[in-house]
């Protein structure tokens, strides 16, 4: 059993959210879209505390770096903004890139930064230096985004030219591409075990893939419309997907059946627009954000 509870509604964005993204200190969530900055929450308190940092134009990805300083954010004009907890201030722009950063990801055993743009390449960073070590063409088109394996060993990039490419981490050659979804690829997730790689795509369908070969496990159809994101519970065998269909799904992880349906039709008080990102925090709750303008955080009993 599974029972679900809006815990707070966050409001204060004037426009879109497009991506959330937990604090190295816990009780702590940025959020951003198209609006002019990146806006820090309390989720103590529920409370908004300040504006992080100005951006030029619109953020889709945001990443905090386990084990350092940074929130990073990706803009669509292609630039990305390092910010530092310990000075407070933006440290470094890269402007390698002139279209949309969709993804971003780190390499912790290596590492490095790797970012996915509209440009169809992703570009390799030294996390320490901000240095560019190289780039690589990854799709003829949109490198939607990134999902490293849990032992670093692989990465997968989903593109919107619907098909899914699986690289070597150690000199980021390519292993093979997966090309079952019939639209782009929106989102893409790693098990916590690694054994299986899950992709949700503009064509609703969530496909399972065995991470031993690379073969097509399973096919579910999802949702209504595009899957925008695939967030794992951080300890318990669960696993959550966000739709552009307004809803949320729980899914139990060994067995990929349903266990939860968070949508207006259910009677939750859900997002009345397209739910854009969902991500864990450690105390069991899923923060999800949409187009709506709305940070919610739901809190799950797993009983």
């Amino acid at each position: 059993m599974i029972e679900i509870k809006l815990q707070a509604t966050l409001s204060g964005h004037q426009n879109p959210i497009f991506t959330a993204e937990n604090s190295q200190k816990q009780g702590i969530l940025f959020t951003a879209g198209n609006d002019k900055g990146v806006v820090e929450w309390n989720l103590k308190t529920m409370s908004f505390i300040k504006v992080m940092f100005p951006v030029r134009s619109s953020v889709y990805s945001l990443h905090c770096p386990t084990g350092t300083p940074f929130l990073i954010a990706g803009e669509r004009n292609g630039q990305v903004d390092i910010f530092d907890f310990n000075e407070q201030k933006v440290i470094h722009v890269l402007q390698h890139h002139k279209l949309p950063i969709f993804d971003i990801k780190t390499v912790k055993s290596k590492n490095e930064l790797l970012l996915s743009s509209e440009d169809g390449t992703v570009s390799v960073w030294d996390l320490a230096s901000m240095q560019i070590l190289y780039t690589f063409k990854v799709s003829t088109s949109t490198v939607r985004v990134i999902s490293i394996s849990p032992d670093e060993k692989t990465v997968a990039f989903g593109c919107k030219d619907n098909i899914i490419r699986i690289y070597q981490v150690e000199d980021y050659s390519l292993i093979t591409e997966l090309d079952q979804h019939t639209l782009p690829v929106t989102s893409l997730q790693f098990s916590p075990d690694g054994k299986y790689l899950l992709s949700g795509s503009r064509d609703a369908q969530l496909k399972i893939w065995n991470t031993s070969n690379y073969t097509l496990s399973e096919n579910v159809a999802a949702h209504l419309f595009s899957i925008y994101s695939i967030a794992f519970h951080s300890i318990l065998p669960y696993f959550a997907t966000a739709s552009r269909d307004k809803t949320i799904k729980i899914w139990n992880s060994a067995n990929f059946e349903i266990q939860k349906t968070l949508s207006l039709q259910k009677g939750y008080e859900m997002h009345r627009l397209s739910v854009n990102k969902i991500i864990w925090d450690l105390e069991n709750r899923l923060i999800s954000v949409g187009d709506d303008k709305l940070v919610k955080v739901w809190n799950v009993i797993f009983e």
